[in-house]
């Protein structure tokens, strides 16, 4: 997922904002949805890809890591049928005094942690 958003340390990510690219794996059974080819029966892509996109919009992050955060959270915490889930937030071009791709964090949880 791509998202034009205004999170980072400083005042002018904020105010111009940059690019952000979000990655999610999330492992859980689908043996019932691989037979009965029912949307109810596995998670529903769209309304993970709608909380994603109400996490980076609905508050300005200083940090990367807390965007990730906030987006496992709200995922395992609603979808009781995830096992584990990991969440990638990259951000390209990030303001770093030298040459750069990108900054990259990555956040993995289990269902464990949220018992």
């Amino acid at each position: 997922m791509v998202f034009y958003a205004y999170h980072g340390v400083h005042d002018h990510e904020k105010k111009f904002g940059s690019k952000f690219e979000i990655d999610i794996e999330m492992k859980l059974s689908i043996s019932k949805s691989s037979i009965s080819d029912r949307l109810d029966d596995t998670i529903d892509y769209d309304k993970i890809y709608s909380m994603i996109e109400s996490c980076v919009f609905n508050k300005k992050f200083n940090l990367i890591e807390t965007l990730a955060g906030t987006i496992n959270k709200k995922i395992m915490t609603s979808f009781r049928q995830i096992e584990s889930i990991k969440v990638r937030v990259r951000k390209p071009h990030a303001p770093i005094k030298g040459i750069i791709d990108t900054v990259e964090v990555e956040l993995g949880n289990d269902r464990s942690d949220y018992e």
